[in-house]
């Protein structure tokens, strides 16, 4: 049987009692407050759930993710960072980037980011736990993603891009901040071609929650989202240009 979590109290069974069919499914119920998902994003787990389904809790095993210095840039990547008129920042159109990656895409009817969990996530960016990062060519946004920020750890949630390569421009400046201002892992959840051509390979669940519970130990993580990322670095604030070293 699923677990069936109250609305309260916050509490999750661990992540090793999680299906291996359908893989990583752990509980349903709880709630989208931001304490559930700080919570949540604490212990590895993430709420994944369709229109019509109760909240659905999930750690899959393997674990995708970027160690932000093995992010892999080839070359006609490289020239579109150079060349491509692209303009990066950080958290200055926040609703928009949620709104782009909710929108329909080829060959996938829905979406599971619904509107209850667009006003979870921007409830957590109002307390500055999530946070987006932005592409823009001549002042359109073509790209971008979104995610929540503990300590050294960036758990990415999503990313879209209406221009060639602008998704891959936006992780590529996001794991190029972390890696100058101390940011030590970007989750990217589940296994995608995309997300392996730039780098993130899949380790074993337990390894990712042994991570977690090392950065994440000290409570000055968990209540600081932006934890070891330097302001000067980390500042969200618009780029002067396309090849800022700095999101």
């Amino acid at each position: 049987m699923l677990p069936w979590l109250p609305p309260s109290p916050v509490q999750f069974p661990p992540v090793s009692e999680a299906l291996c069919d359908p893989d990583g499914l752990l509980a349903a119920g709880g709630a989208l407050a931001p304490e559930w998902l700080l919570a949540a994003y604490r212990r590895g787990i993430f709420p994944w759930f369709s229109d019509g389904q109760p909240i659905l809790w999930w750690s899959p095993n393997p674990r995708m993710v970027l160690f932000p210095n093995e992010i892999r840039i080839r070359r006609s990547l490289a020239k579109r960072l150079r060349n491509g008129g692209f303009t990066v920042t950080a958290n200055r159109a926040f609703d928009a980037v949620t709104a782009a990656c909710a929108a329909p895409r080829e060959a996938q009817p829905g979406t599971w980011i619904n509107d209850d969990m667009r006003r979870a996530y921007a409830r957590l960016h109002a307390i500055g736990a999530a946070h987006s990062v932005e592409v823009w060519r001549h002042d359109a946004l073509v790209g971008g993603l979104y995610g929540v920020a503990l300590g050294p750890v960036f758990f990415g949630e999503s990313m879209f891009s209406w221009a060639t390569d602008a998704s891959k421009v936006a992780l590529v400046r996001l794991a190029g901040s972390m890696a100058a201002g101390g940011g030590r892992l970007i989750d990217c959840q589940m296994h995608t071609p995309h997300l392996a051509s730039l780098g993130a390979r899949e380790i074993a669940r337990a390894g990712f929650i042994d991570y977690l519970e090392e950065w994440l130990s000290h409570p000055d993580d968990a209540a600081s989202p932006t934890g070891h990322w330097p302001p000067a670095c980390w500042s969200f604030a618009p780029l002067a240009g396309p090849n800022n070293d700095c999101v």
